[in-house]
């Protein structure tokens, strides 16, 4: 089917490009969400007529998403999640999820600007990509811990693994001190013991 384009899409082409794509893409995806229309003579004619107004408006949006990209590369969002020892989360974090979290912060996102290709479903920190416009993009990272503290912990450079590492030496450090104490003071109990009379003792006295 041929469609010409009314904005860039990757590996398609740019705004005003006229190109051949399956059937179904273009009616599911392409069409109804604004991306192009049908080839036809009609709407070819009419994006000619308009396509000084439509690109100047592309350069004004660009623009406006360059600045928020500006400011938001490189960010890093928390989500507290539920999780297993092993750290696989009970459930998942999706796009809305990570929109959320961006949104909490200041920065309004749509989840549908959110790039996400399988849905997070581990406790860690990860990468994740914000489409501001067809021709801009942000890098974002989600910090996804079971608490805040975790999250800070994990910011620092510490993975789920190493943090189960220093929490089970810890218990066994605690498990080895109530040993100590327990061993001390039954030392102590047998130090402060009378010592009982012997037989040979006994006699001796009443000698």
């Amino acid at each position: 089917m041929q469609i010409i384009l009314m904005e860039r899409v990757a590996k398609l082409g740019q705004m005003g490009d006229v190109v051949n794509v399956k059937q179904g893409y273009a009616r599911n995806f392409l069409i109804p969400t604004g991306k192009a229309l049908r080839a036809s003579e009609a709407n070819i004619a009419g994006f000619a007529a308009q396509k000084s107004q439509m690109e100047a408006r592309n350069l004004e949006t660009k623009s406006e998403a360059e600045s928020l990209a500006a400011k938001l590369n490189g960010q890093q969002f928390v989500v507290i999640r539920s999780a297993s020892d092993a750290g696989s989360l009970y459930g998942s974090v999706t796009t809305r999820d990570a929109a959320e979290a961006a949104s909490e912060t200041g920065f309004s996102l749509d989840k549908k600007q959110v790039i996400l290709l399988l849905p997070i479903k581990d406790l860690g920190i990860h990468d994740l990509s914000v489409r501001l416009h067809p021709e801009v993009e942000a890098k974002i990272q989600l910090n996804v811990a079971r608490s805040v503290e975790e999250a800070k912990l994990q910011a620092a450079g510490k993975s789920i693994q190493d943090l189960a590492a220093e929490e089970e030496a810890a218990a066994e450090f605690e498990i080895q001190e109530l040993f100590d104490d327990i061993g001390a003071a039954g030392m102590d109990d047998f130090g402060d013991a009378e010592p009982r009379e012997t037989t040979s003792d006994a006699s001796d006295k009443e000698a």
